[in-house]
């Protein structure tokens, strides 16, 4: 019979936390949605202790989300673990993760505690998490470069207390597939109470090894683990979900386990974490890249057209890539685009559906044929709330090389008060031209880190993505935009970032006028 394995998915907690992956509440939730759709077991919601916003999302997800364990992180401490079961209160399944360190480097220069002491942390821990909820998962951090037989001590004293599941991180990402495999069977034979516990693996990609470390502590016996989409997390991120989990229904016949993963979906997933977190997915990445189904080599793409097998090892059906790029056009209805969206692993809401069709009927005027990859920018657009307040009614722009005319830039927006503004500017070039002008009709002077643009499909009329990331005193922000013409996309994006801070700021006054 096929064992079960669990993906604990750290998206919005290891993930997030790295420079760069910052989400608001709202985006958590609307990742954590996707997560669920999924069918991940355990989805880390964040930490709890670390923020009011970090408890607050957890406490949100915990009341949307049914079909997946909610999981906040606390250290093995009072404060952090009474925060997490607090957070975690409104969901249907929570779960506690705490940790405590047991390396010798961090026992000496980090925690400055004893051998001992760390045992007596970790069970206090432990049996406070016991009073708010069953499900209690302890991790030793930095487990790899602990030494075995206090690993086991360690391990040993925390089933006891109560721990359901055992987490062994290589924090630092520094094991080898034998090694690690090594240990997991070490720890699921070895250890006393071990039938009582779930062991898991929490492996990061400081060498490139994550995926192949967790894969080898499945093998070893782990039966969960820990993962994030695109593989974000910390320095070079952690071990990928949709790599673990496919390499695990790719080859069933070498591992013999299965997860319970609805592979279709993972696509969309990935595409929305790019979308939320301003960060590209790369192309040559495996499973989701823009290059894992494509063939350029002539000897390949003759392989494929014969017999698709002869250089695909996964169907793109199966991570819910389309083959069948449906071309829609300015004729389409209302039930087509929704039957693409579909196919494509999105389902709208009936406001996202007249959203996205405003969109795509403006988009298809624009160009002859509407492809994929332009009605997926149109919808990831919506996901992530690229609503107003402040919409752009005309933009119009000059640049060129001549030395006594500096770039120029005009633009009118509307507010959703009604109020119309229009400001013209100039910069060293076009685009910051635009970002200016949006900025003395708006109020809001941001600082530009970066701006990039990327060609989302092809042709002369080719739909092009825009991200950039500003940041204000206290914050830093990511927008997204999308049209034929690039500079319109840039100022969309930057204007996705106003209508953020605007509409944050609306939701706190309304908060604290309710207090």
């Amino acid at each position: 019979m096929t064992e079960h394995v669990k993906i604990f998915d750290t998206t919005l907690r290891d993930g997030e936390q790295a420079p760069g992956f910052s989400m608001t509440s709202g985006q958590k939730l609307r990742m954590a949605e996707a997560l669920e759709g999924l069918g991940v077991d355990v989805i880390e919601a964040g930490f709890a202790a670390a923020s009011p916003g970090d408890f607050d999302a957890i406490q949100k997800i915990a009341e949307t989300i049914k079909d997946s364990t909610i999981c906040s992180l606390a250290r093995c401490n009072t404060g952090d673990i009474r925060a997490s079961g607090e957070a975690i209160k409104p969901a249907k399944s929570g779960r506690i993760h705490t940790f405590i360190a047991t390396s010798p480097l961090h026992r000496e220069f980090k925690l400055k505690m004893s051998k001992d002491e760390i045992v007596r942390r970790a069970v206090e821990g432990i049996e406070l998490a016991r009073s708010y909820t069953d499900d209690v998962e302890f991790s030793c951090e930095d487990a790899i470069r602990t030494e075995r037989d206090y690993l086991k001590r360690v391990v040993e004293a925390a089933i006891k207390a109560g721990a359901t599941t055992i987490n062994i991180p290589d924090t630092v990402g520094y094991t080898t597939p034998e090694e690690i495999q090594d240990l997991f069977q070490f720890l699921t034979t070895e250890i006393d109470g071990g039938d009582k516990a779930i062991f898991s693996a929490h492996c990061h990609d400081d060498l490139g090894l994550a995926v192949a470390n967790s894969l080898a502590a499945v093998r070893g016996g782990a039966r969960q683990v820990e993962c994030a989409l695109n593989g974000i997390g910390e320095r070079a991120g952690n071990c990928a979900t949709e790599e673990v989990v496919m390499a695990l229904n790719t080859r069933k016949d070498f591992f013999g386990l299965t997860t319970g993963i609805k592979t279709e979906g993972i696509y969309a997933a990935s595409k929305l974490l790019a979308t939320i977190t301003g960060n590209p997915v790369p192309r040559n990445k495996a499973i989701v890249g823009k290059n894992a189904f494509a063939h350029e080599s002539g000897i390949h793409q003759h392989g494929v057209l014969a017999n698709r097998e002869t250089y695909e090892i996964m169907r793109p059906e199966d991570v819910g890539v389309s083959t069948d790029n449906l071309v829609l056009g300015k004729h389409s209805g209302r039930a087509a685009l929704k039957a693409r969206a579909t196919k494509l692993g999105f389902e709208l809401s009936d406001n996202q559906l007249q959203s996205v069709f405003v969109s795509f009927k403006e988009l298809a005027d624009a160009k002859k044929e509407v492809f994929d990859a332009d009605l997926e920018a149109l919808i990831m657009g919506e996901a992530v709330g690229t609503q107003g307040p402040w919409k752009i009614d005309s933009l119009y722009v000059s640049a060129g090389s001549d030395d006594n005319r500096s770039p120029q830039a005009t633009v009118k927006l509307t507010h959703e008060s009604g109020e119309t503004k229009e400001a013209v500017s100039e910069a060293a070039g076009p685009v910051n031209a635009v970002f200016l002008a949006i900025s003395d009709i708006t109020g809001h002077p941001l600082h530009l880190e970066s701006f990039t643009v990327q060609s989302v499909s092809e042709g002369k009329d080719a739909m092009a993505e825009a991200a950039v990331r500003v940041s204000t005193e206290f914050e830093n922000y990511h927008g997204r935009g999308a049209s034929t013409d690039t500079v319109l996309a840039g100022a969309k994006a930057y204007l996705d970032v106003i209508n953020r801070i605007e509409r944050r700021a609306v939701r706190q006054a309304s908060i604290a006028a309710q207090h």
